[in-house]
């Protein structure tokens, strides 16, 4: 039963306002005054005062009486559900290896709705103009890992995704169309592995290969990111992607013996 705007008769609509709260910082917002949070969310000055409010007593949200910026703690909120994870603990010490022999950055990403975030990371210089973290989240369609990912959906949760996403070209490469979207997705499929050259960021490439459970689900995807100046598409090829292919399969060994309900990892 759903309620006069289609909600469920359970929704509790204060709760989704006050995680709109915590969602409206971000790395290019990290701190807001509270007419720039109900900006955001679309609430009342006196709703949003209330929300902040209730939040810096919590412990969440630190105030200087004009600005408003989140505390580490909110970090708990994600804690429970990355450290219940088996996947970031297999992985880690493989990507590790991984990063020592190729010495590039190496991460694993899960598929949370349209976009990828990161459960695991190990870098080795700085390649982005943005800090990449775990908890860090990209649009899936112009990522290696999140056409991995999106590779692996079942083709009715693929068509349902090309049908809403909005395709953003976000450098000169990027795919904006999903006929593209979808061949590109296709080759991935048969391939095994993708390659994406520059469609996230300008002088970005990256390869991923998919991570699979013991049921041969896609439940995730791990990468090696480089330097456009250090790396061709051909060299990734041919210098990276046996050894992120090598890789894949140990975790994917690791996970077959790891405990069979903690296998699926993709959120929401």
């Amino acid at each position: 039963m759903t309620d006069d705007v289609g909600r469920e008769a359970h929704f509790v609509q204060s709760l989704e306002r006050g995680l709109a709260v915590i969602r409206a910082f971000d790395a290019e917002h990290p701190e807001l005054t509270l007419s720039e949070v109900a900006r955001i969310c679309d609430l009342t000055r006196a709703a949003a005062r209330r929300f902040l409010l209730t939040l810096a007593d919590l412990g969440y949200v630190r105030t200087d009486g004009r600005m408003f910026s989140l505390t580490p703690r909110v970090l708990e909120l994600g804690y429970a559900f990355l450290s219940s994870l088996s996947l970031p603990e297999v992985a880690e010490p493989h990507l590790e290896r991984l990063v020592a022999q190729v010495h590039e950055s190496s991460s694993v990403c899960v598929l949370d709705g349209d976009d990828v975030v990161y459960v695991a990371r190990v870098p080795t210089s700085r390649i982005m103009t943005v800090a990449i973290n775990v908890g860090t989240r990209f649009p899936a369609y112009a990522t290696s890992m999140g056409r991995v990912l999106l590779a692996g959906l079942p083709e009715e949760e693929l068509d349902a995704y090309l049908d809403r996403v909005k395709l953003t070209r976000l450098t000169p490469r990027t795919v904006t169309t999903a006929a593209a979207l979808r061949t590109e997705l296709r080759k991935v499929r048969a391939q095994g592995y993708a390659i994406v050259d520059q469609e996230l960021e300008e002088g970005l490439r990256s390869v991923a290969a998919p991570i699979r459970d013991r049921g041969g689900l896609v439940i995730g995807a791990a990468n090696v990111s480089v330097h456009a100046s250090r790396n061709s598409v051909e060299s990734i090829r041919r210098d990276l992607l046996p050894h992120l292919l090598a890789t894949v399969a140990k975790i994917d060994a690791d996970l077959r013996i790891a405990n069979p309900r903690r296998a699926r990892h993709r959120v929401g």
